[in-house]
């Protein structure tokens, strides 16, 4: 089977978005599919924390976050949780990485549990990627 393997190495709300749109659209073309959150990607599993994050540029004090979410609102996109839902319930794979809870101090306690498949470091991602026709970092 193809399979498509993404990094999220930032935590930026607009970078989380596109790894799971495109996860999900990886899954949807028959893709099987592998997120890898690290660094500040990884805070986007923590419990509360998902659709916390600010943009990358044009953050603006919160504002350019606020446009961009009503901008989405108006648009009909999905929410970071259904998309994280529908990523799952097609059989998405998510891996959260162990060099960097251990890094930053991040318990398992802290995160999402019930979403994540796997704790791993590089070299589990690095056999996620090894068999990938497709390969991202966001």
């Amino acid at each position: 089977m193809k399979k498509a393997s993404i990094i999220l190495h930032s935590g930026d709300l607009d970078k989380a978005y596109s790894a799971l749109i495109i996860g999900n659209g990886a899954l949807a073309m028959g893709l099987e599919a592998t997120l890898f959150f690290t660094f500040w990607g990884l805070e986007r599993l923590k419990k509360g924390k998902l659709d916390k994050a600010k943009l990358c540029r044009r953050n603006l004090f919160g504002l350019g976050r606020w446009i961009m979410k009503k901008k989405m609102k108006k648009a009909n996109l999905a929410s970071l949780e259904k998309l994280l839902k529908n990523y799952k319930e097609l059989g998405g794979k998510i891996i959260a990485c162990e060099m960097t809870m251990e890094i930053m101090g991040i318990r398992k306690e802290d995160l999402r549990e019930e979403i994540i498949d796997e704790y791993g470091a590089v070299g589990t991602f690095i056999n996620e990627a090894k068999e990938s026709k497709i390969n991202l970092f966001i």
